[in-house]
């Protein structure tokens, strides 16, 4: 798979509308690429770097709990974003992400867009208000399986909830 034009990149909500010389810029250090079924993505704890655009097949985000195993958090499919850690230190993924299904994406380099983003404040400002609605419904999707995990966990034991 190769290099993308700033065009791909300006169909995702995440940079539609961005000035077309930025998304030159960042499309210079992305590139398509493809996941198997079954492959891991993004493994928890690892270093984060690169911001992946969903263009084809769908991806379980999970985490590991102790004594629980791994536990779904969302499915995500074409059109939404994959890996948000590389914008916050220390960088490091938050969720494992695992392709259920064949995945074809965009790969954009996270640190080459933090630079972009220093550069340029304005766009880095405009770029988190479109990345904090995704960042806040991981945390409700992760939010909701706790609460489904732990409602399930006091019927099991035989807790009612009066």
């Amino acid at each position: 798979m190769g290099e993308i034009g700033y065009s791909q990149l300006a169909q995702y909500p995440l940079f539609a509308g961005m000035p077309t010389a930025t998304l030159e810029r960042l499309s210079r250090s992305a590139q398509e690429v493809a996941f198997d079924t079954g492959h891991v993505i993004l493994a928890e704890g690892g270093h984060a770097g690169t911001l992946y655009l969903l263009r084809r097949g769908k991806v379980t985000l999970s985490t590991h709990a102790p004594g629980r195993g791994d536990l779904l958090v969302q499915t995500i499919g074409p059109g939404e974003v994959l890996g948000l850690s590389w914008l916050f230190p220390p960088f490091k993924w938050r969720f494992d992400a695992r392709a259920i299904e064949p995945v074809a994406a965009l790969a954009v380099d996270g640190p080459g867009v933090r630079a972009e983003l220093d550069d340029n404040p304005a766009l880095g400002y405009q770029l988190l208000k479109r990345i904090g609605p995704v960042i806040l419904d991981r945390l409700q999707q992760t939010r909701v399986r706790l609460l489904d995990l732990y409602s399930n966990e006091r019927a099991n034991n035989g807790h009612s909830s009066n």
